[in-house]
């Protein structure tokens, strides 16, 4: 892998090719990542570059009027965090990952990732939480039909049977139910760069992109192997 970034999905949008044609569009804010740590074959056993994206405020301790140790910005970066984002002279990151590059030894601490990486026309892998939908029925769920609507119907989307009666007399494993929907790891593969917008650090990728507004949304150079 030679290219990837951490984003922030902003929204979807639509612009004009230079032919005309309408293309839609989602609008990530593409880092800039800040190289962290550089990991080697020496001191962790592989080469990876690690890189932090997005603010995040110090957990400090205060005492009270009362003398009691009070914690401020509870969910904020821990003494051992800031430490570790002070070698690289940045302030705490939010988000944290690791990137295989080929290339990891030629980065170093403090440098940054922009959107200009990648440029249009290049194929892409994003990734990203896909949006909780809670618990859903059988037809949202799996798209499965619903019975007849008419006014002498009981059954309207209601799942519908679930097996036999007396053979197999047990419900199948990995039969289609009701349940959880969302808040999966989604992967979209061979998504295309439309534009890259250098000085506000903009990747606009052609079609819908997993995740919802302000979710982090990790883009990869695509695995696939174009015809």
């Amino acid at each position: 892998m030679k290219k990837a970034i951490l984003t922030t999905k902003i929204g979807m949008t639509q612009i004009f090719a230079d032919d005309g044609e309408l293309i839609p569009v989602t609008v990530l804010q593409a880092g800039p990542c800040v190289v962290t740590q550089v990991k080697t074959v020496e001191n962790d056993g592989y080469s990876a570059v690690q890189v932090g994206f997005g603010s995040k405020k110090d957990r400090t301790v205060a005492k009270d009027a009362q003398g009691k140790k009070q914690v401020i910005h509870a969910h904020g970066a821990t003494k051992a965090e800031q430490g570790h984002f002070k070698k690289a002279g940045t302030d705490s990151k939010r988000y944290v990952r690791e990137f295989c590059f080929e290339n990891a030894e030629e980065y170093h601490l403090g440098d940054e990732i922009k959107a200009d990486i990648f440029a249009v026309g290049d194929h892409i892998d994003a990734t990203a939480i896909s949006k909780g939908k809670g618990f859903q029925g059988a037809i949202k769920r799996l798209g499965q039909h619903r019975g007849p609507m008419a006014h002498g119907s009981k059954f309207h989307r209601h799942q519908g049977s679930n097996g036999g009666s007396s053979d197999p007399s047990r419900v199948f494993k990995g039969k289609g139910m009701p349940g959880h929907m969302g808040a999966v790891k989604v992967t979209v593969q061979n998504l295309e760069v439309v534009r890259v917008d250098a000085e506000k650090n903009l990747l606009l990728i052609k079609g819908a992109v997993p995740g919802p507004k302000k979710g982090l949304v990790t883009i990869k150079e695509t695995v696939k192997v174009l015809a």
